[in-house]
C-alpha cells in the first residue's frame, strides 16, 4: 500500500485546509451549527474517515509530521492563563467563586463515576478519565492534551481518538438536555408563584454596567483590528510564558504527572496579574483570545485529522455506557445542585440549563442553552456574567488539578 508522508509545513497546511472545510460544512448544516460543533472537529473527523476508508481499501496511507502540534496546544492554554485576571474574579464576586466550586465538584464526580464504571466494565481506568472531566468539563482541547499524555506516558493506544469522540458526544448531549432542564426549573418557579424572569437588570448586587466590564476586561473597541505592534507584543509575552512554563513543568514533572501546558498556563496567569497590578505591560484581551483561537483551531485540526479511528472499535460500547451515565448525572447535578446552590431563582434556573452545556461540552454550548431560555423567558444578566467567566478563565486550572490528582491515583 502506498504511503504519503507529509513534512511539518505540509501537515500544518493540510490542517488549515481541513479547518476551513469544517467551517464550510458547519455553515451549510444547521444541526452542526445549532449544537456549536467546532469546525476543526467537523473537518478533522471527515478527513480521518476518508483516510480510514483509503487505508482499509489499501489505496493510500498517510504519515504526518506533528512537530508543531504540541507547541500549538501549549500556546492555546497559555492564552487561557493570560485571561485569568483577578480583576475579573473580583468583578464577579462570590457568585463566580461559588459556580467555580460547583464546576470543580462536578469534575470530581465525573472522574469518580468514570473510573468506577471503567473498572466495573473491566476496561482501562484511563478510559474513565477520558469520559470524565477530561472531555466532559474539559472539551476537545483538554481531551486532546491529556489524550497525548495517556498515549505517550501510559501507552494507552487510541486515547486521543477516544477523547475526540467523547468530547463530540458531550457537545451534542449538552446542547440537547440544557433547554429541557432549564425550562422545567423555570416552570417550577411559575408554579410556586415566583417570578419566571428577572425582575431587575441586576439581581445579584454585581456591577454589570458596560463601563465596569470594559474597565475590568480591558478590551479593544469592537471592530477595531489590533495593530502589528499589539500582536507582536502579545505573541512575545505568550512565547516567554511558554519558555518559562516549560521549565516549571519540567520541575513539577519530577513530583507529579502533568500535561505539558500546565506550567505555561500558571506562568501566564502570574504574568497577567503582575502586569495588571504594576501596569508594566498592557495586554488586549481580544488579541490574546484571537491568538488562542488560532492556536486551538490548528491544534485540533491536526489532532483530529490524524486520528486512528480503527482504535475506537474495541472500546466503543464501554465508552457509550459511561457517557450515557455522565449525561444523566449532569442533568441531575444541574437540576438538584446547581439550581439550589446558585440561588433557587430565575437566574439560577438559566444557569442550570447553561451548566448542562458547560459540564458536557464547552462554554459556547452553555451560552447557546442560556440564550434559548432567555429568548423565551427574559434576560438573566447574572447567569451571563458568571458562567462564561468561569468557563473562559478559571475551570481549566481547577479541572487540570482534579484530573492530575486522579491520574496520579489510578496510574
Amino acid at each position: 500500500m502506498p504511503i504519503l508522508t507529509l513534512d511539518m509545513i505540509q501537515t500544518v497546511a493540510l490542517a488549515s485546509v481541513v479547518l476551513f472545510l469544517g467551517y464550510g460544512i458547519r455553515k451549510r448544516v444547521g444541526f452542526l451549527d445549532r449544537f456549536n460543533i467546532p469546525a476543526p472537529v467537523i473537518g478533522g473527523f471527515l478527513f480521518a474517515s476518508v483516510a480510514l476508508a483509503l487505508r482499509l481499501s489499501n489505496v493510500l496511507a498517510f504519515e504526518f509530521t506533528n512537530t508543531l502540534q504540541s507547541p500549538l496546544m501549549v500556546a492555546f492554554f497559555t492564552t487561557i492563563g493570560l485571561g485569568a485576571s483577578l480583576g475579573l474574579l473580583r468583578l464577579g464576586g462570590p457568585q463566580v467563586l461559588l459556580f467555580a466550586g460547583l464546576a470543580t465538584l462536578l469534575a470530581v464526580f465525573q472522574n469518580g463515576v468514570g473510573v468506577l464504571l471503567a473498572k466495573l466494565l473491566s476496561v482501562n481506568p484511563l478510559l474513565g478519565l477520558i469520559t470524565g472531566s477530561v472531555t466532559m468539563t474539559g472539551g476537545h482541547g483538554t481531551g486532546a492534551a491529556f489524550g497525548k499524555v495517556f498515549e505517550e506516558q501510559y501507552g494507552f493506544a487510541g486515547a486521543v481518538t477516544l477523547a475526540m469522540a467523547s468530547a463530540t458526544f458531550g457537545l451534542v448531549a449538552g446542547g440537547l438536555i440544557g433547554g429541557p432542564v432549564g425550562t422545567r426549573l423555570i416552570g417550577n418557579l411559575k408554579a410556586s408563584g415566583k417570578p419566571a424572569m428577572s425582575t431587575a437588570v441586576n439581581t445579584s448586587g454585581l456591577d454589570l454596567s458596560n463601563a465596569s466590564l470594559d474597565a475590568e476586561i480591558d478590551t479593544e473597541p469592537i471592530g477595531e483590528a489590533p495593530t502589528a505592534y499589539t500582536l507582536l507584543k502579545t505573541l512575545a509575552v505568550i512565547l516567554v510564558a511558554m519558555w518559562a512554563g516549560g521549565l516549571l513543568s519540567t520541575w513539577l514533572g519530577a513530583y507529579v504527572t502533568l500535561p505539558g501546558y500546565i506550567g505555561a498556563m500558571i506562568v501566564a496567569a502570574v504574568f497577567r496579574n503582575v502586569f495588571d497590578r504594576l501596569r508594566l505591560v498592557r495586554l488586549e484581551q481580544r488579541t490574546v483570545d484571537d491568538i488562542g483561537t488560532v492556536a486551538l483551531s490548528l491544534f485540533l485540526s491536526m489532532a483530529l485529522m490524524t486520528l486512528k479511528l480503527w482504535e475506537l472499535l474495541d472500546l466503543a460500547l464501554p465508552m457509550l455506557v459511561i457517557l450515557a451515565v455522565q449525561v444523566g448525572m449532569m442533568a441531575a447535578f444541574a437540576y438538584f445542585v446547581t439550581f439550589r446552590v446558585m440561588g433557587r431563582d430565575y437566574d439560577a434556573a438559566v444557569m442550570a440549563g447553561g451548566h448542562c452545556g458547560f459540564g458536557l461540552g464547552a462554554t459556547p454550548n452553555a451560552v447557546a442553552n442560556m440564550n434559548a431560555l432567555t429568548d423565551r423567558f427574559g434576560p438573566a444578566p447574572r447567569a451571563f456574567l458568571v458562567l462564561p467567566m468561569v468557563g473562559a478563565f478559571f475551570i481549566d486550572f481547577t479541572n487540570a488539578i482534579v484530573i492530575t490528582t486522579y491520574l496520579n491515583i489510578v496510574k
